[in-house]
């Protein structure tokens, strides 16, 4: 067979395959429920850039019924999930914290042959479909890699605030982060704080309350948001943030970003995300063909001259 004559031959092979996985998408309607424990500004982008996808997702049509909070207890998230397993779903995504409760309850919506998709923070031991985000590992890496750059050689401390130990993400970028410090930049440590939730009030109390037990804390890692509160901890307390790292491109960061009042964003693709999750729901259903689960999403460091033209207001 001469050369052209093959490769018109692959061409048509691949049209057909595509036409056939068009047809079985047609008509398919999938309803998915969203389950997140997040600050408000964090849940919101993760819902505008899902809705952002979902047309992109045509001819099979999406929708999405929302679960959010800011604060909640364990059991209640658990509650939550078997309420809507028994109600039925095509898929189920999930913000949640890392605890034996969360991780049974996404094992009794598995088997009732429900897909789970973990996003941004994964639940260990649990048969969930897929863990959809970022290396959580290599972001605090990244982290420890800039502040250290930044701050040269000198002795200090950098705050580094977490919403909750409680969440697996935030666990990991706090592992990664102390990993790099330590074999890189040994003449910095960390004063870490915890379990303001990302929530701004509570947030700003434990940076204040560490900002004055701590005079040689000079930087800020961010893991788990609350942000401008951190920012104005800094701010009131008359002390320099010669750093400051942060995560996501949120309303409240974009802005700090534009005002120099933070250094970088660490961020990655939402939209990329959801699609993922979207098509791990199709693979699961059988409207797609099996595939490997997606790897983690690409850290990008943001800083206010590299701000993706989508989050441009």
């Amino acid at each position: 067979m001469r050369k052209h004559t093959a490769q018109r031959v692959k061409l048509a092979i691949r049209e057909l395959h595509g036409q056939i996985e068009q047809a079985g998408l047609t008509g398919r309607k999938f309803l998915i429920d969203v389950v997140m424990q997040a600050p408000d500004r964090f849940s919101e982008a993760v819902r505008a850039a899902l809705e952002d996808e979902m047309p992109a997702l045509r001819p099979s049509v999406f929708r999405a019924r929302y679960h959010f909070t800011e604060v909640a207890r364990i059991a209640d998230l658990a509650t939550l999930i078997d309420r809507i397993a028994a109600r039925g779903t095509h898929g189920l995504f999930l913000k949640a914290p890392d605890q034996p409760e969360i991780a049974a309850a996404v094992d009794r919506a598995v088997g009732r042959r429900i897909p789970v998709v973990t996003l941004v923070t994964d639940v260990a031991n649990c048969r969930r479909a897929a863990y959809v985000g970022m290396d959580n590992r290599a972001a605090g890496e990244t982290a420890a890699y800039l502040i250290g750059e930044w701050l040269g050689d000198g002795k200090a401390r950098i705050l580094t605030t977490l919403s909750s130990n409680s969440f697996r993400g935030e666990e990991e970028r706090e592992i990664g982060f102390r990993r790099a410090l330590r074999t890189r930049y040994p003449n910095l440590g960390i004063v870490e704080v915890s379990e303001g939730l990302g929530i701004d009030q509570a947030t700003g109390a434990l940076a204040r309350k560490a900002l004055a037990a701590g005079p040689d804390i000079v930087a800020a890692y961010s893991i788990g948001g609350g942000n401008r509160a951190v920012v104005e901890a800094f701010q009131a307390m008359a002390r320099p943030c010669h750093v400051f790292v942060g995560h996501d491109l949120d309303a409240d960061n974009m802005a700090l970003l534009r005002e120099r009042r933070i250094s970088a964003v660490l961020h990655h693709d939402l939209n990329a995300d959801m699609r993922s999750a979207c098509r791990i729901v199709m693979r699961t259903h059988r409207v797609l063909p099996q595939g490997a689960p997606p790897p983690p999403s690409q850290v990008q460091v943001i800083t206010p001259f590299n701000v993706p033209a989508k989050n441009v207001a």
